[in-house]
């Protein structure tokens, strides 16, 4: 008896290719992305660090979560393996912090700083922990476009 339908089997591919989806200008899209991403953060939490006004941080605000929303759509298009890596559960841990800031807003200066060190202890993991996959029990390694 076989554990998947067709259709489920079908679908599953999609969701999971393999390799993963690559695209022309992905590697620059990336870099452009996650540069944006790291200004308007740093803009975010200097500003909360320094008293700015919460008002005066709104467009950093927007732009670290709009640029943040834009890199996990490529790494889903790429493949939604993603979620289920060491990379992409962390991410999912930072944005479980980040809906904590409106609820301890007296610390969201600690909480802005646990995101930005779990991003960058995640993002300089040795290859082996950011893609391991908590759904596949290994390594599954994003193929390089």
């Amino acid at each position: 008896m076989k554990a998947f339908s067709p259709q489920l089997s079908a679908f599953s591919s999609v969701l999971f290719p393999d390799p993963d989806r690559a695209f022309r200008g992905e590697r620059s899209l990336r870099t452009a992305l996650r540069t944006v991403h790291l200004a308007s953060m740093g803009i975010l939490l200097g500003g909360h660090f320094y008293g700015v006004p919460a008002d005066r941080l709104f467009g950093a605000l927007l732009c670290t979560a709009g640029s943040g929303l834009a890199f996990a759509a490529v790494e889903l298009y790429c493949s939604f393996h993603w979620l289920f890596q060491v990379r992409g559960l962390l991410t999912l841990a930072k944005i479980g912090l980040l809906f904590l800031v409106p609820v301890y807003w007296e610390h969201r200066v600690w909480i802005l700083l646990a995101v930005v060190a779990i991003g960058s202890v995640g993002s300089h993991a040795p290859t082996g922990v950011r893609y391991h996959s908590i759904l596949t029990g290994g390594l599954r390694a994003h193929k390089k476009g």
